[in-house]
């Protein structure tokens, strides 16, 4: 199938979710309360449930693993080259600083399942909640130098860690989720695909100035680093590091999603420069359109 018309669905419900915000009037409050739903609750369960239920081989998984890693610290050492270049303030760069690394996840789970059904949602999993400490303590670290909130009191309360931690727990104790919980989780999960892709929709901003926006070089420079510098490196260090199959595909489109809204709400909650990452959020989500059609045609012409 064409990957543009793979994808069509998913963004599909991401320009539904935008047109949603519009039509139906439903206000902030609404939008704000169906992100959270899906931040502290969906998304959390999403995780906890595959990382629970699906065998993880820690040894086959350590190069996709360490693929991961090494595209989150380049895209921060990327991310750190940009402070000198675009005449950003300190609280300006911080709350921008997150966007060449972090990623989004319902979009990542919904092109793996996609691709690859059950194994990919499982190898994306992997990737999502691993790296998920890794992420955040980055995004945080560098907002807390400048922002209101704590570096540890963040990280402790964030749900996404909280699940990670606990489903990988409960996978080495060697645990079985029952029947019962596998459906509860699997319902959560679902739900947190669509209601996910429905909120990164409502929260595309589409228009700004450029008090919002920030210098235009530092939106082209984030996005080109995440959507064009880190997949290329994921593609190459995949390949030295042996990855193939449903791991290398997931390696190459993990370092290829576009930027997670949440890096939008972890700047209000900090006190950061909560619009110009919104916009430089939606400028990545909408280019990644089209940039993640081009890197699923070319996984498709080496398989």
């Amino acid at each position: 199938m064409n990957a543009a018309l793979l994808l069509l669905p998913d963004f599909a419900l991401i320009l539904l979710g935008a047109a949603l915000r519009r039509w139906l009037h439903l206000g902030d409050h609404f939008w704000t309360g169906l992100e959270k739903l899906v931040y502290v609750v969906l998304f959390p369960a999403l995780l906890f449930g595959t990382l629970a239920r699906t065998h993880i081989d820690f040894a086959a998984a350590a190069p996709l693993v360490g693929t991961g890693l090494t595209v989150l610290l380049t895209g921060a050492l990327l991310g750190l080259a940009a402070r000198p270049l675009f005449g950003l303030s300190p609280l300006a760069f911080a709350s921008r600083f997150q966007c060449a690394f972090r990623y989004n996840s319902y979009i990542g789970l919904a092109v793996a399942a996609k691709l690859h059904g059950a194994p990919g949602v499982a190898a994306m999993g992997i990737l999502v909640g691993t790296m998920v400490p890794v992420a955040n303590l980055m995004a945080v670290g560098m907002l807390a130098r400048h922002g209101e909130t704590g570096l540890v009191r963040e990280l402790a309360r964030n749900p996404l860690i909280i699940a990670t931690l606990s489903g990988l727990a409960y996978n080495a104790a060697g645990f079985t989720l029952p029947e019962v919980g596998q459906q509860f989780f699997g319902r959560l999960g679902e739900a947190s695909i669509a209601l996910g892709l429905l909120s990164v929709g409502a929260a595309l901003k589409l228009r700004t100035d450029s008090s919002q926006g920030g210098s235009p070089g530092a939106v082209v420079y984030f996005t080109a680093v995440k959507l064009l510098a880190l997949p290329t490196l994921a593609w190459w260090l995949g390949r030295a590091l042996g990855l193939s199959g449903v791991y290398y595909d997931s390696a190459v489109l993990f370092a290829a999603l576009p930027t997670a809204t949440s890096a939008y709400i972890l700047a209000v909650r900090m006190g950061g420069d909560g619009p110009g990452v919104a916009w430089l959020v939606s400028v990545s989500t909408v280019t990644a359109m089209f940039t993640l059609s081009v890197w699923i045609s070319l996984l498709a012409g080496i398989a």
